[in-house]
C-alpha cells in the first residue's frame, strides 16, 4: 500500500452518519477505508466515463462533422421515442 497522508475535511451530518453506520455494521473496519472505497469507485466512474468519451460521443461527433447530413431532426427523434414507447405499453399490456 501507497504511503498514507493525514487529511482534514468537514462532511455534511448524513455523509458522518453514514460513513458511521457503514463502521458500526462491520461493512467497513474504518472510517477511512469508506473514504478510499468512495474514492475508487469515483476513480473507477471517472475512468469509464472518459472511456465512454474517447470511444463513443468523440468519433460520432467527428462523424457528424464530416457528414452532417447524417443528423436527425429532434421532432424525428421524439417521433421514434414515443413510437418506441407505444409499443413497449401495448406489449406489457397483453402480458398482463
Amino acid at each position: 500500500m501507497a504511503a498514507a497522508e493525514k487529511r482534514t475535511f468537514s462532511l455534511p451530518s448524513e455523509q458522518a452518519n453514514y460513513i458511521d453506520s457503514l463502521v458500526s455494521s462491520g461493512t467497513y473496519a474504518t472510517s477511512s477505508e469508506v473514504i478510499r472505497a468512495g474514492l475508487r469507485a469515483l476513480q473507477e466512474r471517472d475512468t469509464a466515463v472518459e472511456r465512454w468519451l474517447r470511444e463513443e460521443v468523440v468519433p460520432v461527433a467527428a462523424a457528424m462533422k464530416a457528414d452532417p447530413g447524417r443528423a436527425v431532426s429532434i421532432d424525428q427523434v421524439f417521433d421514434e421515442i414515443r413510437t418506441l414507447h407505444a409499443g413497449r405499453l401495448k406489449a406489457s399490456e397483453r402480458a398482463a
